[in-house]
């Protein structure tokens, strides 16, 4: 069975992207969220198996919003997604709870790669 994955970017052409390649190699995508709060939302209307999600957005920022996750839910997987150096936020949303974290740009293969360690 295809893995529900929620992304979470203030950027439509990057959730479209992330869309893109996750679709082609058999994941559902069963939601968008374009800032932090929405993210949260969506999780809890949604209960996906995994969220990619942007470090940077307005609102409330992909940390919180991966605080306020983990909160309702421990056993959230998490893959953060974030522009190059943003090395201490990178550590913050690990120690967060993130699984793993993506560097923008993005290689197709390594999204997949990550997805795959986390989720299957």
């Amino acid at each position: 069975m295809a893995k529900n994955i929620l992304i979470c970017d203030d950027a439509a052409f990057m959730r479209m992207m992330i869309k893109d390649i996750l679709t082609k190699n058999g994941y559902n995508v069963a939601g968008e969220a374009e800032n932090g709060a929405k993210a949260v939302e969506q999780y809890n209307t949604l209960k996906p198996d995994l969220v990619l999600m942007d470090i940077t957005m307005p609102e409330m920022d992909g940390i919180q919003a991966l605080k306020k996750i983990k909160e309702a839910d421990p056993g959230a997987m998490v893959i953060m997604c974030s522009a190059m150096g943003q090395q201490a936020m990178v550590i913050e949303s690990i120690q967060s709870g993130a699984k793993d974290f993506i560097v923008k740009p993005f290689q197709a293969d390594r999204v997949i790669e990550a997805v795959k360690k986390v989720v299957g």
